[in-house]
């Protein structure tokens, strides 16, 4: 090789017996570089020392590996070339390459210790006794960056195999599954100039997926794209970066067990889809088992975010985490100060936990819209077009928001006349997301009602047969539209913003709750940075957690100044706006949610009491008393006394 940039250096390593330089040899040969044998640098007296029995210290071996480290810098300078060494341990292979200016490559001949002894047994005249073999065992840290190889395989087959992967394109970051997000965070990647395979399985029926995938970009040079597993992880720099873009469910624990066999110890696996977060844990701790790390990681912004910059919320062990951030931060949205929407949340199933409330915040955000939306349709009989005006006007100040911006959007589409949203079918779907997180927060004892709401509020929709029949049953609620138009659709905007608020900080307590129930530590402030931008809450409301969250960390979120001081002046309104809209026969779910929450938590006295009494009437359950100490608990016979 006489071009430079050709120039290699390549290190086969293992322990005696294992054929390094019978290999070495082949391959040296194959690539017409020169060969040199690790054990002709050792010193007479490490031979003899070997020959009587005795193992080499690290003493020992220092002024041998000084030896070759020099050598292999004067070879980079040169042809290049091959050496075998054992180099047993990682500090052994950092001094032999600490004067080296070329990346050395790394072969890794591993194999049964039935097969080493066989071989040693059957070599003859050599200074290094068979009996030795244990301690090099040992001894040997297996390197997760070297390109392991089998010594069962003849020697010729091995230099073949070597050399293919010498020659093969290497990738930063591989991921599988090419569906809508999977495509499209793919070429985010590889738009960032991160070297990147991707992989989809091919089943009956989409055996044309990643065919079609790497012809549509065959114009990114560092995209590799493959139907077949093996190949795809051949392709991956070690320690391995696999992120999973399938369904939540199964299907995660499907492909985990698919890629186990391909992995090593130090390789990543990181999910982003939306699976559960007690799944996750799950998965960490069965994937710590063989010291592979995993990654639950959140993703927000659909389609367009994936391909342009989501916010991406990873979490796992440090370890794991830290590697994954330089790759993921690349692609992330960016905050106003031009920092990535990506930040480590915390241990842990984490990551996924945070998205799941994240879609749960969204869900509520999209309900109260469709509620204000059925509020100006019906309540104030406006047209389709001068509630889309009404919402782009909003959206110029503080409720400005990307929900609100693409609503606006949708409300302008026609089809000749008709506007298209009339047409949609009133059923409103859901992945799962929404769900879990009101499960999750009974759990902890979060208070959920906006969230858990705009649940409910769609599990209502999707029963459009039973709805219909019962509308014929019942008739149409007799409405009394406001005669002042202008002060209705003023004030709906004071209760949005309102219940916007409120809304949010339910969200965000039942993050905080959770976190200090498994001890995540998960920042709010900087959670709601990288929320700024690329996800689907982002919003203005959620640049001024940011900073109310910094300055008060601690502070529920309704109890923060600045929050107090509007929702005084706003609380009335909401209370109205509700009132009105149920009197007109006007289904407020999310908007009831805020103002009971608000009024439930603003209350001194709650009803309470009452409950705990019926408690202890039927159940015995004891309660506790204001004018006395609480730790003592009473009883009352109450039945004995009302008779």
């Amino acid at each position: 090789m006489n071009n430079k940039k050709q120039i290699s250096i390549i290190v086969v390593l293992g322990v005696s017996g294992s054929g390094k330089s019978t290999v070495g040899t082949i391959l040296a040969e194959a690539l017409k570089i020169p060969f040199d044998d690790g054990d002709d640098f050792h010193p007479i007296e490490n031979k003899e020392k070997m020959a009587s029995g005795q193992p080499l210290n690290d003493q020992d071996r220092q002024p041998w590996l000084e030896s070759m480290a020099r050598h292999l810098a004067v070879q980079a300078k040169n042809r290049g070339g091959v050496l075998a060494c054992s180099a047993l341990k990682e500090i052994y292979r950092q001094t032999l390459g600490q004067y080296c200016h070329l990346p050395i490559q790394w072969v890794y001949l591993s194999g049964s210790r039935e097969l080493l002894e066989q071989r040693l047994s059957n070599r003859q005249g050599h200074f290094f006794k068979p009996e030795l073999l244990q301690t090099q065992l040992e001894t040997m840290e297996p390197p997760r960056y070297a390109y392991n190889v089998d010594i069962a395989k003849p020697p010729k087959t091995i230099v073949s195999e070597i050399i293919e992967n010498m020659n093969m394109k290497k990738s930063d970051l591989g991921l599988i599954g090419l569906g809508v997000m999977g495509k499209s965070l793919t070429l985010n990647l590889a738009h960032h100039d991160i070297n990147v395979s991707a992989y989809n399985r091919s089943v009956l029926g989409e055996e044309h997926v990643a065919k079609d995938f790497a012809s549509t970009n065959k114009h990114l040079t560092n995209l590799q794209v493959f139907d077949d597993l093996s190949s795809f992880v051949k392709t991956l720099i070690s320690p391995r970066k696999i992120m999973l873009m399938v369904n939540a469910g199964p299907a995660v624990d499907h492909v985990i067990q698919d890629l186990l066999p391909f992995l090593e110890e130090g390789d990543i696996m990181i999910d982003g889809g939306n699976s559960h977060y007690h799944d996750t844990t799950r998965r960490i701790d069965l994937l710590n088992q063989h010291s592979i790390h995993f990654v639950g990681c959140g993703v927000s912004g659909g389609e367009e975010g994936a391909l342009k910059g989501p916010s991406i919320m990873p979490g796992g062990d440090k370890e794991a985490v830290d590697a994954v951030l330089p790759y993921l931060k690349q692609i992330a949205a960016r905050d106003q100060q031009g920092k990535a929407c990506c930040t480590n949340i915390g241990l842990q199933g984490s990551g996924h936990f945070v998205k799941m409330v994240h879609n749960g915040i969204e869900y509520a955000e999209m309900q109260l819209i469709a509620e204000a939306y059925t509020v100006l349709r019906e309540g104030a009989g406006l047209s389709i077009d001068e509630i889309a005006v009404i919402f782009k006007e909003w959206n110029q100040g503080e409720l400005k928001s990307y929900l609100l911006e693409i609503t606006a959007d949708i409300l302008m589409v026609k089809e000749g006349d008709v506007h298209l949203v009339e047409l949609i079918y009133d059923a409103a779907q859901q992945k799962g997301t929404g769900g879990w997180s009101t499960t999750s927060a009974l759990e902890v004892g979060a208070p959920f009602g906006t969230i858990s709401e705009a649940v409910m509020a769609r599990c209502l929709s999707a029963l459009k047969a039973t709805r219909v029949e019962a509308s014929e049953h019942y008739g149409d609620y007799p409405k009394n539209p406001s005669e002042n138009t202008e002060t209705m659709i003023a004030e709906l905007k004071v209760a949005y913003h309102a219940a916007r608020v409120v809304n949010h900080a339910i969200g965000f307590e039942m993050i905080r709750t959770t976190s200090t129930e498994y001890r995540w530590d998960i920042n709010l402030s900087e959670l709601a940075r990288i929320w700024t931008n690329g996800c689907i809450i982002r919003s203005s409301l959620m640049e001024q957690l940011v900073q109310e969250y910094s300055d008060n960390p601690s502070k529920h979120t309704l109890l923060i100044d600045s929050f107090i001081h509007q929702l005084k002046g706003e609380r009335i309104t909401l209370a109205n706006t509700v009132a009105y809209s149920l009197q007109m026969g006007i289904a407020m779910p999310v908007f009831s949610a805020a103002i009971n929450y608000l009024h439930g938590f603003t209350s001194e006295q709650s009803s309470a009491h009452i409950i705990q009494a019926q408690r202890d009437y039927f159940g015995s359950h004891t309660y506790k008393r204001k004018d006395r100490s609480l730790e003592d608990v009473f009883h009352t016979d109450w039945q004995q006394i009302v008779e």
